[in-house]
């Protein structure tokens, strides 16, 4: 049982006197009369065994006890102002939060502005942003980390009650750094050349599952990395060759700093996909698919 002679109506009568600066003003602020502040602050002054506010002039003005009590209290009304919103949000089907996860494959700059605005129509629910890597992408949707899965790569999981939609086509292309040794062969590259030299592989995030493997050339040296945009900048460093996004890489390509090398075995075009739960029908979540798919498709 929790007691406490600070209440949040006392909160609010300290944060208005501070912020009018007098008795007199905050009672107008509040509509109550100036005797009914008097008396909640000379009641709280008492029951805590301090004193709150002193005069200055004509202002009344925090001591420093009062001051921590305010600033510490402007924190609870915050929180509860918070909570009154979250609860409205509940009570007319939409969640207060939606976690979502993006493969690193998938250009996470391109998410922000449908994001930005979702948040502008609904700013009482908070977005959970996590980045995720091949089959831990997945994973995360089916074991209930996240509810909506943005730029995960096929194969999509024989899961029941997962729902798919193409969001976007991968494009990748076999890259080096411009003084790379195999940035300057004049034919075609095969496996054999590359089994010389050192890839870049991305490591798969999943926790549980068996990690998948894209493009691994398996008799060369590896350089592993958390995440794609890991792997472009060692690329870039020189450190090794790799598959990478051809739309995340093509300012590079057209600078020079990258060299799209000519391989034999080329990557197919794929789709990325948003995946989320047919269990979850919170408006929050649908509302964010809809803008997500009018940005991109």
């Amino acid at each position: 049982m929790y007691s406490s002679p600070i209440t949040l109506e006392a909160l609010l009568v300290l944060d208005a006197i501070d912020s009018r600066g007098s008795f007199a003003a905050a009672a107008e602020q509040l509509n109550k009369v100036p005797s009914a502040l008097s008396y909640i602050v000379q009641k709280l002054e008492e029951q805590l065994g301090v004193t709150l506010f002193v005069r200055q002039g004509r202002r009344s003005v925090l001591t420093p006890a009062g001051r921590h009590l305010l600033v510490e209290g402007r924190k609870l009304l915050g929180a509860v102002s918070k909570v009154t919103a979250q609860t409205q949000t509940i009570s007319h089907g939409w969640e207060p939060s939606i976690r979502l996860a993006v493969d690193s494959i998938f250009d996470v700059q391109s998410l922000f502005v449908p994001i930005a605005q979702f948040l502008t129509e609904h700013p009482n629910i908070e977005i959970d942003f996590t980045e995720e890597v091949m089959n831990g992408s997945w994973e995360a949707l089916i074991e209930d980390k996240v509810d909506l899965l943005i730029g995960a790569p096929a194969p999509i999981p024989a899961q029941q009650g997962i729902r798919t939609q193409p969001l976007s086509v991968l494009e990748q292309v076999f890259v080096a750094a411009k003084d790379h040794e195999l940035s300057f062969f004049n034919r075609p590259v095969t496996k054999a050349d590359i089994q010389q030299y050192r890839t870049v592989i991305t490591h798969d995030s999943t926790k549980r599952g068996i990690p998948w493997s894209s493009n691994i050339i398996e008799q060369s040296q590896h350089f592993f990395v958390s995440s794609v945009e890991h792997k472009i900048h060692a690329v870039l460093a020189g450190i090794g060759v790799g598959f990478l996004p051809k739309n995340r890489v093509q300012c590079y390509l057209d600078s020079g700093e990258l060299v799209a090398l000519d391989y034999q075995h080329t990557s197919e075009a794929s789709d990325l996909f948003m995946a989320w739960k047919t269990v979850n029908k919170g408006k929050g979540l649908a509302r964010l698919r809809e803008i997500l798919q009018q940005h991109f498709l």
